[in-house]
């Protein structure tokens, strides 16, 4: 990635590239895809039948696939196809931590109010079996403030961002901030990814969830840019995601004595 960012340096004008791009898109959903493909075939194996969808074992399973299929295509591409560094260490100078923290809990409440918007504005309780035991509300507690981060950002951040900023060179600059159009260009696809919420709520919340997975897709990819590391957007995705997976259960009433 430092070769990278030094070679983005003196090219500020985004060029389009049709093979890259194609790339992009083809790892942002088939590697998932793939996951899921990976973690199915391995839960037959086991003689393990798990319902694909929104719930916890699936989600564990699904994440591991993914991740795995990440890791290796980052391997293949890092030694024979595009020589980078894809962010899998600790930062090199500034860490970013503090401030992943920080938005981290902003961006969980913010998320709350936009994914609970028809509860709030009815002055309803939330009602859900997510967390109907101990063993599932830490289950649930620990996928979303340690296991999300690295099986996602890996994925879409070191391994998709890294190899487009290498492949299709080009910086945003608004004003004082500026960054890499490919972190703004697989944060757009890290928020459709999400799109299949139009399906299973109101409109104006899936509408709303989009503008907070593009908005985080990109600060993620400043702190890898930045940093040179996964790690601060690792953090920060932990952080919102149980952020606002607190809020609920408190809502709910569910946390173990």
């Amino acid at each position: 990635m430092t070769a990278a960012i030094e070679q983005l340096e003196g090219t500020p004008r985004l060029r389009l590239k049709l093979i890259p791009l194609l790339v992009t898109v083809a790892l942002a959903f088939g590697v998932p895809m793939a996951g899921a493909l990976m973690a199915s075939g391995v839960l037959r194996l086991l003689h393990v039948r798990w319902q694909p969808g929104a719930n916890l074992p699936w989600l564990y399973a699904q994440h591991a696939g993914q991740l795995v299929v990440a890791l290796l295509v980052i391997a293949i591409l890092k030694y024979r196809l595009v020589p980078a560094d894809y962010g899998l260490h600790w930062p090199r100078g500034k860490t970013y931590v503090r401030p992943a923290i920080l938005w981290g809990v902003f961006f969980g409440l913010l998320m709350t109010v936009v994914d609970y918007a028809p509860q709030i504005l009815m002055h309803a309780r939330l009602n859900s079996t997510a967390a109907n035991s101990p063993a599932t509300f830490w289950g649930w507690m620990f996928f979303e403030g340690v296991y999300v981060g690295p099986t996602e950002e890996i994925p879409f951040r070191a391994l998709l961002v890294t190899y487009l900023m290498t492949t299709m060179p080009g910086r945003l600059r608004v004003g004082r901030f500026e960054m890499s159009w490919a972190g703004v260009i697989v944060a757009a696809m890290f928020a459709l990814l999400h799109a299949t919420n139009f399906a299973t709520r109101h409109w104006a919340a899936a509408l709303g969830q989009q503008v907070y997975a593009f908005a985080l897709g990109v600060l993620y990819a400043y702190w890898l840019e930045k940093s040179r590391s996964v790690l601060a957007s690792c953090i920060g995705h932990n952080v919102g995601d149980v952020a606002e997976c607190i809020i609920a259960f408190a809502w709910i009433g569910v946390f173990p004595a």
